[in-house]
Formats: C-alpha cells, sequence, structure tokens
C-alpha cells in the first residue's frame, strides 16, 4: 500500500481510529474479571507471542544501533501506556479519557520541538489548536461528569500521552530505514517477557481457573491485543514513517468520533453540535497533514 499517497494516509489514519476508538470498550470487559495491571500485562503478552516469529526474523536484519531507540519506542509506545490507560480506566469516565488522550498532538508538537530539534511549522500548529477545540468540543456534547471521577486519575493518562509523544518522535527521528513490522515485533522483545513474568506475580492463574467468566474477558483482552496493539501498532509505525509524527499523532481526535458513532449506532442520537465538532477536527489534520 502506498503511503506516499495521502488519500491512503487519510485511510489508514481513520481505520487507527476506528480500531482505537473500539478498544476502550475491550479495556472494559477485560477489567470485569481482572485487575488493572493484570489486563495490560496480559495485552502485551499475548501481542509478544503473537509478534515473536516477526522478531526473530527482523533480529538479525536490524543493525544493533538501532536496539536502543527500539527499547524507547517498547517501553513508552506501548508498556508504559497499557498500564496508565488500565488503571485510568478504572475510575475516569470514557469522555474525559477521550479528551484527555486527544493531548497526544499537543505533546508530540512540543517534545518535538524541545528534545529532538524538529522545526515547528505554522501549518502543524494551527492544525494542533483547531483539531483539539475540535476534540474537546466533541467529548464535551456528552457531557463530562467531574464529580464522580477521582480527578488525579487524569494524570495517568496525561503520562501516557506524554509516553506516546516520545514514542512517535523517536520512531521518526531515529527508525525511519527500520521497517515498520521490525520496529513494533523487536520493540515488544523488550517489554513482553517482562510482562509475562510480572503476571506470575499476580493472581492472574488463580482467577483464570476459578471465575467462570475468565475465559470470556481472556477473549475479549486478546481482540484487543491482536487488532488494539499488533495490527493497529504496526499501521501506526507505517504512517509515521511516510508522514510526520504529529499527523500520526492526531489518530487520537479520531478516536471519539467513533465512539459516538458507536453510541449511534446502539440507538443514540447525534446532534449538530457533533457534526460541527467532527468537521472542526478535520480541517486540523487536513492543516498538521499539509507539510511533512
Amino acid at each position: 500500500m502506498d503511503l506516499s499517497n495521502k488519500i491512503v494516509q487519510w485511510a489508514m489514519l481513520i481505520l487507527l481510529g476506528f480500531i482505537w476508538g473500539s478498544s476502550f470498550i475491550l479495556m472494559k470487559k477485560g477489567l470485569l474479571v481482572y485487575s488493572h495491571d493484570e489486563v495490560a500485562a496480559l495485552r502485551i503478552s499475548i501481542s509478544y507471542l503473537c509478534l515473536l516469529p516477526f522478531s526473530i526474523y527482523y533480529l538479525r536484519k536490524t543493525p544493533k544501533k538501532n536496539f536502543k531507540h527500539l527499547i524507547i519506542v517498547g517501553v513508552f509506545g506501548s508498556g508504559i501506556p497499557a498500564f496508565l490507560f488500565t488503571i485510568a480506566e478504572t475510575q475516569l469516565t470514557s469522555s474525559l479519557a477521550g479528551m484527555l488522550n486527544s493531548l497526544t498532538p499537543f505533546f508530540t508538537l512540543i517534545l518535538g520541538a524541545l528534545l529532538f530539534k524538529v522545526t515547528i511549522k505554522k501549518e502543524k500548529t494551527l492544525g494542533v489548536i483547531i483539531g483539539l477545540i475540535g476534540a474537546v468540543v466533541l467529548v464535551a456534547s456528552n457531557g463530562i461528569d467531574f464529580s464522580n471521577n477521582q480527578l488525579s486519575y487524569a494524570f495517568f493518562i496525561v503520562a501516557a500521552t506524554i509516553c506516546y509523544a516520545i514514542s512517535v518522535n523517536t520512531i521518526k527521528k531515529h527508525l525511519q530505514d527500520v521497517h515498520s513490522v521490525a520496529i513494533t515485533s523487536i520493540s515488544f522483545l523488550f517489554i513482553g517477557i517482562p510482562a509475562i513474568l510480572y503476571l506470575f506475580t499476580t493472581d492472574f492463574f488463580t482467577i483464570t481457573t476459578s471465575n467462570p467468566n475468565a475465559s470470556l474477558s481472556i477473549f475479549y483482552i486478546t481482540i484487543l491485543a491482536i487488532f488494539g496493539t499488533v495490527i493497529s501498532i504496526i499501521i501506526f509505525n507505517n504512517i509515521i514513517k511516510h508522514t510526520s509524527a504529529v499527523f500520526a499523532s492526531t489518530v487520537t481526535y479520531l478516536i471519539p468520533i467513533f465512539a459516538i458513532g458507536w453510541g449511534v449506532f446502539d440507538g443514540e442520537t447525534i446532534h449538530l453540535i457533533q457534526l460541527i465538532a467532527i468537521f472542526i477536527i478535520l480541517i486540523g489534520i487536513y492543516f498538521i497533514n499539509k507539510i511533512k
């Protein structure tokens, strides 16, 4: 697939938004049986096992000089955020989580300039601001209930967005010549085994053998791992390589759109303000993708 084509870039970004927009409900399903850290560790473990054949294949083909950057991508792009998001999901509503997740392009832009010496272009800055406004309006249109949330948990998602920003900038800056499947699979080598070992320190195996709903939760977490992690991260890394770190990170603007789409599918009504917010988001992403 030719990701140098802007139509293809948009198509892949929208597909990614759809996959990740469906991931929150899968996390919730896993949390019905397992603790937040068990869900995160199992998600990483399953992803690692799925990617293992590719890891073995690409390991010898990838220069060792890239390993330190692949460790950063594994830890900050998948490892730490997996735990941060599941613990946040235990206390935050999906609306507030979605709004906070939309900070990813903002931190990608800022950290890109401060740590990775990326030149900030006016179009991208304008696009980030417009897209962020659209995302906030879209999420707020469903109402944000602050009274029922442990707002301290909001910092977990903010921290996760900073981690994502570090990861995407690392890929764009240092791993341009590495195949996207190699980036994904090898980065999981550094977090997969620790995640599996961690599961042995929890009640995961006891719960699995004693809880009648455990098999269904594992099924949901497996879907989350395969689609919400393995396939989506390969697509995401490919988008970063062919566009910009900021454009790729704007997928977080699209996630609330699909969350609302699922609501419409389930019988909810979409309002004019939500359509306007979606239009604002698309304008923002357009400005971001004007210049690499």
